[in-house]
């Protein structure tokens, strides 16, 4: 029997069904699939879900019903396109802000969201599980429904996710997912990991809180007249974080923080299919190397420049190459070489014959690398990837190119660093032991808190204080406060001290002078 159905005999929230709502707007597949094999885990354990995304099932399961949006892809790849464009802090986060903001404007005005979950005939949910990606104000809807909320982490937290938890988060050792990424070794390297934090909590705090409190109260204006978006918003009862201490720089969490990393790797990886595994067994002993961008970003619209790198190295290679491609020609497409738009990934890398991944470095795939025990090259594209692939420099998992700027050489020489220095394969290997050596399976653990916030009704005595405390007193700015006006206070006395007794030594040190000049005189 597997092992998470054993879990039927721990909690009584097993003994009964729960209905969930389960939101998942963002058009980012990483995000709704690190989701989908917990929702499904819940499904089979007999949890109705009602799933809002813009991913429905391709074959109907069992328990899961689907709302679909797929009005959020409208633009995306523009959206893609102008995310990858430096541009300052400022205009990094607003226009991220920003287009959350019209992303959750366009999940509320879909026609079935407010037909089967704002309509007049109000469903029953008894809890709401939501993606956390600054879509602040679909949280509105654990308190329309009066139900406890439990938030994904796909990504792993940041700083925005530490303060709605009320969650230790210094800047001096940590980061938040970013496309930056700050040696904090050096002073120089930690003011300006401050100064762009600082920028993006202002962004956020005097410009996208009070547009999200204006959509709360024009989609929920009945919750709104009690409570405002910021109380509903720190009102998370449990956060899964795709995060564990081996695949990222360790940190602490509060008791409602649940690290769940690799949630979504298949414990059973399917088999490959004949032509596959003959592709791959046929590699010998110099392998395969397996290579994808990922979905948000496409190979096939590589420029010419770029392509050209990717072929002539891989063509000057021993080993053989999956690489996923999205159209059906590729091109000047070496012999050693095979393309497809899809392949199953977690099946390839679990094959002991895969020898190398190259990688955008989503962290989805980067735990599914680390997991299998792979190297990895790094091709850090867009957002949170080069915070991800500068970890797996750092601790020796791989190396880092930059897509835009590497030369067939540069390509050429650190794959095969990669492949001939054996260092790499090693910590690969001890690092995925370390990730696999764990009490409970990352399901098995998200799948227990989660009948743990159902029995104990939301679980609010999990919930630490300092959620509720702001900015000032959440650092004790006050006290300090206090203590710093208190010494002004004392040196302005002494100083006061100080200059009357000058000016006294001067008076008399005058009329000494005054009184020798008279004796003098006379």
């Amino acid at each position: 029997m597997p092992p998470i159905f054993l879990l039927l005999c721990l909690l009584p929230g097993y003994l009964e069904g729960a209905r969930i709502l389960a939101v998942f707007p963002l058009p980012s597949p990483s995000h709704y699939f690190f989701a989908l094999p917990y929702l499904k885990s819940l499904a089979s354990l007999g949890h109705e879900i009602t799933s809002v995304s813009p991913y429905p099932q391709r074959e109907p399961f069992r328990n899961i019903h689907d709302i679909p949006v797929p009005e959020v892809f409208e633009n995306f790849n523009e959206v893609l396109r102008i995310a990858s464009t430096p541009r300052s802090i400022w205009q990094s986060s607003d226009f991220i802000n920003e287009y959350v903001l019209n992303l959750t404007k366009t999940v509320l005005n879909n026609e079935a969201v407010r037909r089967d979950i704002l309509g007049p005939q109000k469903p029953h949910f008894d809890l709401v599980i939501m993606d956390l990606w600054r879509i602040d104000v679909l949280s509105g809807l654990a308190a329309y429904f009066d139900a406890p909320i439990i938030g994904m982490a796909s990504y792993g937290t940041d700083w925005k996710i530490d303060q709605l938890m009320g969650n230790v988060s210094p800047i001096s050792y940590l980061q938040s997912p970013s496309s930056r990424f700050y040696d904090l070794e050096a002073y120089g390297q930690r003011l300006s990991h401050l100064v762009e934090r600082t920028i993006s909590y202002i962004n956020y705090k005097w410009r996208h809180v009070r547009k999200q409190e204006t959509l709360y109260r024009q989609f929920f204006p009945s919750i709104a007249e009690r409570k405002p978006l910021s109380e509903i918003f720190r009102n998370f009862a449990l956060v899964l974080v795709n995060q564990h201490f081996t695949l990222g720089p360790p940190r602490p969490y509060v008791p409602n923080m649940i690290e769940v990393g690799g949630l979504h790797v298949d414990q059973n990886p399917e088999a490959l299919s004949a032509e596959l595994d003959q592709f791959i067994q046929g590699a010998g002993e110099s392998g395969v190397i397996y290579f994808s961008l990922g979905t948000n970003v496409k190979s096939k619209s590589l420029s010419e420049d770029r392509r050209r790198v990717l072929l002539e190295t891989f063509a000057s290679l021993p080993q053989r190459i999956l690489w996923k491609f999205e159209d059906e020609q590729l091109p000047g497409k070496p012999p050693n070489v095979f393309i497809s738009k899809w392949f199953p990934q977690q099946a390839i890398l679990a094959h002991p014959n895969v020898k190398l991944f190259i990688t955008h470095g989503g962290l989805l795939s980067t735990i599914e690398s680390i997991h299998h025990g792979k190297p990895m090259l790094g091709l850090p594209c867009l957002f949170d990837q080069f915070r991800n692939m500068d970890h797996v420099k750092q601790v020796g998992l791989g190396l880092v190119l930059n897509i835009k700027q590497m030369t067939s050489e540069d390509f050429s020489s650190t794959i095969i660093r990669l492949l001939t220095n054996k260092s790499f394969e090693e910590t690969a290997r001890i690092t995925a032991a370390r990730y696999r050596d764990q009490p409970m399976k990352p399901m098995e653990t998200a799948i227990w808190w989660t009948e743990y916030v159902l029995s104990h009704k939301g679980a609010a005595h999990m919930q630490v204080a300092g959620k509720d405390l702001g900015f000032v007193r959440y650092h004790s700015l006050d006290v300090f406060g206090t203590f710093l006006v208190g010494a002004l206070v004392i040196l302005g006395i002494v100083t006061c001290l100080l200059v009357m007794t000058l000016r006294k030594l001067l008076f008399l040190v005058k009329r000494v002078k005054s009184e020798v000049i008279k004796k003098k005189i006379t």
